[in-house]
Formats: C-alpha cells, sequence, structure tokens
C-alpha cells in the first residue's frame, strides 16, 4: 500500500474536495492524542467537556483506545468521501451504514487488543455517537472559518497544479507523498507491496486542519489523501523575526512569511485574520517595494515572493542554486 498504481485516466478526473467529516476526524485527533503545540491550544477550551463524554460512554473509550494505532487508523474514520463538497450528515450516513461487525473488523485491523465491551450490540451506534459529538461540539462553531481556509488552499493547490503538474504538487501535500512517475504515487513509507488502482472509481486530495496526512479510502472503488492545508492554525503562531517586525510591521511582516507560493488575498485573509482590504493595503506597499509579485490565475490573483522577499522574510535556502517557484498561468480570459 506504499506504492499506489494509478491509471492516467483516474488521474485526470481527480480532484481537490472539502470534506466536513475529515476535519472532524482531524478534530478528534487533536483531542485525543495532540502533537503540537497549536493542538493543545485548540482542545484546551473542548477538554472538560471531551473527558466527560468519555466518562459517561465506556464504549466510545473503548472505540478509541482500539481505533488508533501508531501507524494504523481503523478504517471507518478513513472513509472517502462520497461526493464533491459533501455534507456532514451525508458522510455520517456512510459511517451509519457499516454494520457493528464491520466496525469491529475495521478495530481487528488496526492491530490493538480490543475490549471486551467492544462485542456488544450498538457498536455502530457509538460511533456515530462519537463522530456527532465532536462535529456538534467543536468543529461546526468554527465551520465556515474552517472552510474558507480549507477553500483558500485548494484555490492555492490548484494554481500550482496549472503551473507545475502533480510532480510539483505531490511532495508539497503530505510528507511522505511522491509522485514516482509511471502511474506510481508513493503515499506513505509502510512496507507493502504497490496496490494497483484499476477498480478505482474516485480519487481525491482533501486539505485539514492536522498535522499529518492519511489515507482515506472504501476499497476497491475509492481512494484519497488527507494532507495538512498550508499554514492552518499552526502558521498563525509562528512569529515573524524582530527585526522584519520593526522594518516593515508584524501583519506586513506576517504576510511575507505566507508567500513561499503562491497564495490569494482571501486566503491570506483567512490565516491572518486580517481584513480583505487590510490584506490588499499591505500586499500593495510589498508589490511596490519590489518584494512580492502577482498574477491573475482564473478568478483569483496569487501573490509570492520575489528572490528579495525571500531574504527578508529569512529564508534558509541558497538564493543563488535555489529553484525560484513558478508562477501561476496567465489569465485565459
Amino acid at each position: 500500500m506504499a506504492v499506489w498504481q494509478i491509471p492516467v485516466d483516474l488521474l485526470a478526473r481527480s480532484r481537490f474536495t472539502i470534506s466536513p467529516m475529515t476535519d472532524t476526524v482531524a478534530a478528534l485527533r487533536a483531542l485525543h492524542s495532540p502533537r503540537r503545540p497549536w493542538q493543545h491550544a485548540w482542545r484546551r477550551p473542548h477538554l472538560a467537556a471531551y473527558h466527560g463524554m468519555l466518562a459517561r460512554r465506556p464504549v466510545v473509550r473503548a472505540l478509541l483506545a482500539a481505533a488508533f494505532a501508531p501507524r494504523w487508523t481503523a478504517d471507518f474514520l478513513t472513509l472517502a468521501p462520497t461526493a464533491p463538497g459533501p455534507t456532514f450528515a451525508e458522510e455520517l450516513a456512510a459511517v451509519a451504514g457499516r454494520t457493528d461487525e464491520q466496525i469491529r473488523a475495521d478495530l481487528r485491523g488496526t492491530g490493538l487488543p480490543l475490549d471486551d465491551v467492544l462485542s456488544a450490540d450498538g457498536l455502530t451506534r457509538e460511533v456515530v455517537y462519537l463522530l456527532d459529538w465532536v462535529w456538534t461540539h467543536t468543529v461546526r462553531p468554527e465551520w465556515p472559518a474552517r472552510e474558507q481556509r480549507l477553500r483558500a488552499d485548494v484555490v492555492a493547490r490548484t494554481a500550482r497544479l496549472s503551473a507545475e503538474g502533480w510532480e510539483g504538487v505531490f511532495p508539497d501535500l503530505a510528507g511522505a507523498m511522491q509522485w514516482l512517475g509511471d502511474g506510481r504515487l508513493r503515499v506513505n513509507d509502510y512496507p507493502a507491496p504497490p496496490l494497483p488502482l484499476d477498480r478505482a472509481e474516485q480519487l481525491v486530495f482533501v486539505p485539514a486542519h492536522c498535522v499529518r496526512g492519511w489515507v482515506v479510502w472504501d476499497q476497491p472503488t475509492r481512494f484519497g489523501m488527507v494532507y495538512p492545508a498550508r499554514g492552518v492554525l499552526a502558521g498563525t503562531a509562528l512569529p515573524a523575526p524582530d527585526g522584519l517586525d520593526r522594518l516593515i510591521g508584524p501583519n506586513r511582516a506576517a504576510i511575507l512569511r505566507l508567500l513561499s507560493t503562491p497564495v490569494s488575498t482571501s486566503h491570506l485573509a483567512a490565516l491572518t485574520g486580517l481584513s480583505l482590504g487590510s490584506v490588499g493595503d499591505h500586499l500593495r506597499v510589498l508589490l511596490e517595494a519590489g518584494i512580492v509579485v502577482k498574477r491573475r490565475s482564473g478568478r483569483e490573483v496569487l501573490y509570492w515572493r520575489t528572490p528579495l522577499g525571500a531574504a527578508l522574510a529569512g529564508a534558509t535556502t541558497d538564493l543563488t542554486t535555489r529553484r525560484r517557484p513558478a508562477g501561476p498561468p496567465a489569465d485565459p480570459g
């Protein structure tokens, strides 16, 4: 499974999509075992309610103990989206369609021991309750802002796809993902035989509020990869260097640091928390100073750093040998 063999027509039909369920699973991961400071900070306001829910639901506690192995997650938490732009209710219905025995089989697949309480009836009902609880209490109140950030990421990735092709997009999606050529995509570094996707009808790439990506699927017809959306949550917590702050101001410095690859104005507004007008004013100053360039791609105008801007932002790569990021294509219309 480390390498997927993807037919040309399947890759041509592949797409980026937003999945409320995937972001809900990402939130569950952060609640269950946070890995980064921003995840600890995000879960803190929800922790008492989360622990209270677990105290009342012993089956849910046992489910969680068996669902997340170090290198495998139970399949009922990693189902590929069933349609473009699904709602949470639609994706939850797909989980609810699995039988108790399918849930138990998915849990056995992690290789972790199963508590005796997981042998009782009603296992699917407990999974649905858990996912609905996480969505309702933690994700849904934030969903408008989350969705805006995720959609902005998709716009930027699509522009890069147009400029560089999949070979340029894959390395930036998830750590171990790599396009090997000849229809072969390495999706992780697990020791497993290649997996042909000859019967697959769908291949999707899903941004999420997560630290590391993971595979999603419903074999043999639907496959996908989840990847960390660029700069989401974690990016806003990184302070700009003091010298750059003093030179051009903290907001302008924060924008410059986010422009290592083409980014739209709406994406910058979502990442920085500034209004579109403020972002536009800062970009105008950076453009006039020659440290940022722009180009239109479809309905979006994308911005990225010049070599001078990269130097000011404290880029560590040697600018004499660095390949300059390809700009997005000119607007055909």
